[in-house]
């Protein structure tokens, strides 16, 4: 069974991150969203509250769950049998981190990360672009799956 993480921070899950993983399970049996928790980052919704949004988007499919992890990614795709790492990428800046980032995930564990393109329409949509729009007030619904 070929086994995906998906990490990220997911605040909010976008309508970007819910393509990658429905292109995502065309490529792989089974994709664990790994939703990161990190002291260095405040985000705007609580990780349960996250975990709760994006769980009940995938309640319906088994090839789909849905985890809260701490620490290194590599250690948690490991924890969950993982052979891939799923990465989404918009832009030239976004390959570039996601590369260096990839590498040094290989050179740890040997778990590969395999990189989706964003389609161009979704390519605008960052999670921190829609909590900005967020709390400037507007409605962000457009955005969110």
């Amino acid at each position: 069974m070929k086994t995906a993480i998906f990490p990220g921070t997911f605040d909010p899950f976008t309508k970007g991150h819910a393509d990658i993983v429905a292109r995502g399970l065309e490529i792989f049996d089974r994709i664990v969203i790994a939703v990161g928790v990190n002291e260095n980052k405040q985000p705007a919704e609580g990780t349960d509250t996250r975990l709760a949004t994006i769980d009940a988007l995938y309640a319906y499919d088994d090839r789909v769950g849905v985890c809260a992890y701490t620490g290194l990614t590599v250690d948690f795709a490991r924890e969950q049998d993982a052979q891939f790492i799923l990465r989404g990428v918009r832009s030239m800046k976004d390959y570039e981190y996601e590369r260096d980032i990839a590498d040094m995930n290989y050179r740890l564990s040997g778990v590969e990360t395999v990189l989706l393109f964003s389609r161009p329409e979704l390519a605008c949509i960052s999670s921190s672009v829609v909590r900005e729009i967020q709390h400037m007030g507007r409605d962000i619904s457009e955005f969110l799956p």
